[in-house]
C-alpha cells in the first residue's frame, strides 16, 4: 500500500511537471520574437526612380536641416526675438532636425544601396524616436496656438501668462509625457511575437505596419493607439481648433486691414502645417489594415508626416516673419563683417 501511494505520488508529481513544461514553453514562444531582422519596403523597384526620390528625399531633408539651423541661429544670436514665440520656435527647430533625421537618412542609403534590413533593436529605436519626436511636436504646435491666441486675445496678459518658467515648464512637461508614451508603445509593441513575415510595408519602421506582422494577439497595441490618438492627438485638435476659432472672432474686430492680414499671416501656416500632419497621421494609424496594393498609397501618405512639416514650419515662420527677415539680414551682416 505505501508502494502504491509512493507511486501514485511520483506519478502526479511527473504529470505535473510535464504539464508545466508545456505551460512555460508556450509562454515563451509567444512571448518572443521570432524573426532576427526585418527588411523594409522600397517606393520603386526600378533603379532610375529609386535615385530620383533619394534625391528629392534628400533635397527636402537638406532643405529642411538649413531651414531649422538658421532659425536657431537667429533666434539665439538675436536678442530681440527673445520672446515666448522664438523660444518655442527654436525648440521646433531642433525638435524638427531629430524628427526628419531619424527616417529620411537611412531611407536613402536603403534605397541607393539596396540595403534594406534592419535589426530588430535597430527597428525598436526607430520607433521610440520617432514616436518620441512625433508626439512633440503635435505638443510645441498646441503650446505655440496657446501662445498666438493670448498674443492676440489677450495681450495685456501676455508677459504674464507667457513668462519664462511657464514656458520652460510647459517644454519639460511636453518631453516627459513624450517620452512615457513612446517607451509604453515601444515596450508593448515588441512584447509580440513576429512569425508571419519579416517584411515591413513601409519605408521605415513604422507602428501600424510592424503590428500588421505579428502573429499575436494585436488588439491591446491597437487599442493602447486609439487611446493615445484620442487622448493627446484629438485633444491637442481640439485645442488648436478653439484657439484659432477665437484667434479669429477676434481678428475680425479689429478695424485696420493691415493688423487683420498680419494676424491672419501668422495663424494659417500654422493651421496648414498641424493639419497636415494630424491628417496624415490619423489616416494611417487609425484605419484598417490595407491590402497589398495600398501599401504604396499608405507610403506616400507617410511622407507627409514624416517629412512635409519639418520642411515647412522653417519656411512659414522665416519667409512670412518680417522680424526673421531682418534678423537674418543682422547676423549676416555682421558675419560678413568679421570675414
Amino acid at each position: 500500500m505505501k508502494e502504491l501511494i509512493i507511486l501514485l505520488l511520483e506519478n502526479t508529481w511527473y504529470t505535473f511537471l510535464l504539464i508545466l513544461s508545456r505551460k512555460l514553453s508556450v509562454w515563451n514562444m509567444g512571448n518572443s520574437t521570432l524573426v532576427t531582422e526585418f527588411y523594409l519596403e522600397v517606393f520603386a523597384e526600378t533603379w532610375e526612380l529609386r535615385i530620383l526620390l533619394s534625391v528629392l528625399f534628400l533635397l527636402v531633408y537638406l532643405g529642411s536641416l538649413l531651414g531649422n539651423i538658421i532659425i536657431i541661429i537667429v533666434t539665439t544670436v538675436d536678442l530681440t526675438l527673445n520672446t515666448p514665440m522664438y523660444f518655442f520656435l527654436r525648440n521646433l527647430s531642433i525638435l524638427d532636425m531629430c524628427y526628419i533625421s531619424i527616417t529620411v537618412p537611412s531611407t536613402c542609403v536603403n534605397s541607393l544601396t539596396d540595403h534594406r534590413n534592419i535589426s530588430v533593436a535597430g527597428c525598436a529605436a526607430q520607433i521610440f524616436l520617432f514616436l518620441f519626436c512625433a508626439c512633440v511636436e503635435i505638443l510645441f504646435l498646441t503650446i505655440m496656438a496657446q501662445d498666438r491666441y493670448v498674443a492676440i486675445c489677450k495681450p495685456l496678459l501676455y508677459p504674464v501668462i507667457m513668462n519664462h518658467q511657464f514656458c520652460v515648464q510647459m517644454t519639460l512637461a511636453s518631453l516627459l509625457s513624450s517620452l512615457i508614451l513612446a517607451t509604453v508603445h515601444t515596450f508593448k509593441t515588441f512584447q509580440l511575437s513576429f512569425c508571419h513575415s519579416n517584411v515591413i510595408p513601409q519605408f521605415f519602421c513604422d507602428l501600424p505596419a510592424l503590428l500588421r506582422l505579428s502573429c499575436s494577439d494585436t488588439f491591446n497595441n491597437k487599442l493602447l493607439i486609439l487611446l493615445s490618438d484620442i487622448g493627446l492627438s484629438g485633444s491637442c485638435f481640439v485645442f488648436i481648433a478653439i484657439s484659432y476659432v477665437r484667434i479669429l472672432s477676434t481678428v475680425l474686430k479689429i478695424p485696420i486691414k493691415g493688423e487683420r492680414g498680419k494676424a491672419f499671416s501668422t495663424c494659417v501656416p500654422h493651421i496648414v502645417v498641424v493639419s497636415v500632419f494630424l491628417s496624415s497621421a490619423a489616416y494611417v494609424y487609425l484605419r484598417p489594415p490595407v491590402e497589398t496594393f495600398e501599401v504604396i498609397q499608405e507610403m506616400i501618405i507617410s511622407v507627409f508626416y514624416t517629412m512635409v512639416p519639418p520642411f515647412l514650419n522653417p519656411i512659414i515662420y522665416s519667409l512670412r516673419n518680417k522680424q526673421i527677415k531682418e534678423a537674418v539680414r543682422k547676423v549676416t551682416l555682421q558675419v560678413f563683417s568679421h570675414i
